[in-house]
């Protein structure tokens, strides 16, 4: 094997490298957002809840009048 064509090698991996890193970071950051993201969808699902609670009780209401 030539050494040109090992330089050329070791610089494409050192590249690979770098763009495995690179995109490391991204999924790191990504995972952040869907957490944070996650975390607000609950907060808002408890808060609907709060507003609007669900009935538990059908038979407590008395039937609406027939016409």
């Amino acid at each position: 094997m030539s050494e040109q064509r090992l330089i050329e090698l070791e610089i494409k991996a050192a590249y690979q490298d770098d763009l495995l890193q690179e995109l490391n970071q991204v999924i790191i950051r990504q995972q952040q957002q869907i957490y944070k993201l996650e975390q607000t969808c609950r907060l808002l699902h408890e808060r609907i809840n709060n507003l609007y609670p669900a009935k538990t009780d059908a038979a407590a209401e008395p039937p609406p009048p027939h016409y």
